[in-house]
């Protein structure tokens, strides 16, 4: 942590994050402090529902965190009854969505078009994102995707030329170039915006990772490579949901995921994920970030919004 930072967190009017801040930053009067965290819900279990599996530093830094807190950020029914269960927090919660995840409702190539840009991809290649979670010991074997015969499979399935982006969690960027790529198959686990790779994403695959429920949103296929299903529960962390209650696809296997992939049926898929996202109460409707905007505004401005338009 820089200097740098330590100043902008101390002199900030109002602090939006999604991760604990150092127990050395002392909240000054009249900051505004909101808590985004990671997704709009959770497939590993977190905080003090997962107390046992996670440091004693980390938890007294997470309740002193807590305290600091003015909003939560909510983004399903579900969530908010872990957070008001599990996060060592008594204040509000704000339940209209997860600002990050606005950027999946967008029905306009532009944005897309920009990250395809970025990319050096072509818009009219179809796109494959592997984004799995970490392991403790950071062991890359997991990660073994047979990448050219499932885009061989993506192909014949959903037609089109298939580009595998990879992108492994931030805490393996510096692993990340020691995994073997091949034709089509790109690393992209330093960019910047995992949610701009769910955008451009026509399918996801991915394992633990919270990023299959923002995929939910835009209801394209997601599928779950978990090889270690019974391992990563008990060595790792527990889950909220067993995997066979998800509306998503899940392989032991390379040769079960190809499998899979040859039988998706489009229609069931969507009922499921339908279903499961009226079963978790979702807040997501691609306006959250105008509704922080708003609470932004009328706290630390004393601002409605007619006041707000008319200044523009």
């Amino acid at each position: 942590m820089s200097l740098r930072y330590f100043y902008e967190l101390c002199t900030a009017k109002v602090i939006i994050t999604n991760f604990r801040t150092t127990d050395l930053y002392k909240k000054r009067k009249n900051q505004y402090y909101i808590q985004t965290w990671h997704s709009s819900l959770r497939l590993k279990q977190i905080e003090k529902d997962a107390e046992e599996a996670l440091p004693p530093h980390y938890v007294q830094m997470a309740k002193k965190d807590s305290v600091k807190c003015d909003l939560l950020l909510s983004g399903c029914q579900y969530s908010t009854e872990i957070f008001k269960r599990s996060f060592w927090y008594n204040g509000e919660i704000f339940e209209h969505g997860t600002p990050r995840n606005d950027v999946l409702f967008q029905g306009d190539r532009g944005g897309k078009n920009e990250v395809y840009h970025r990319l050096k991809i072509s818009p009219e290649k179809k796109i494959v994102l592997y984004a799995p979670t970490f392991r403790k010991n950071n062991n890359l074997e997991i990660y073994d995707l047979d990448y050219k015969n499932i885009s061989r499979d993506l192909e014949a399935k959903f037609k089109g030329e298939w580009v595998v982006l990879v992108k492994l969690h931030p805490h393996l960027i510096s692993k990340s170039s020691q995994l073997i790529y091949g034709e089509n198959v790109m690393d992209v686990t330093s960019y910047d915006d995992i949610q701009e790779l769910l955008m451009i994403a026509d399918v996801l695959i991915s394992d633990y990772s919270s990023l299959m429920f923002d995929f939910a949103i835009t209801k394209r296929p997601c599928f779950l490579y978990v090889p270690d299903v019974k391992e990563y529960i008990s060595q790792e962390r527990k889950l909220y949901f067993d995997l066979m209650e998800l509306p998503f696809i899940s392989a032991a296997n390379n040769q079960e995921l190809l499998k899979k992939i040859d039988e998706f049926n489009e229609e069931e898929y969507k009922e499921r994920l339908t279903a499961f996202l009226t079963h978790v109460g979702s807040f997501e409707n691609g306006h959250a970030c105008e509704h922080l905007l708003n609470r932004i505004n009328s706290v630390c401005f004393n601002e409605t919004r007619s006041e707000m338009n008319e200044a523009v």
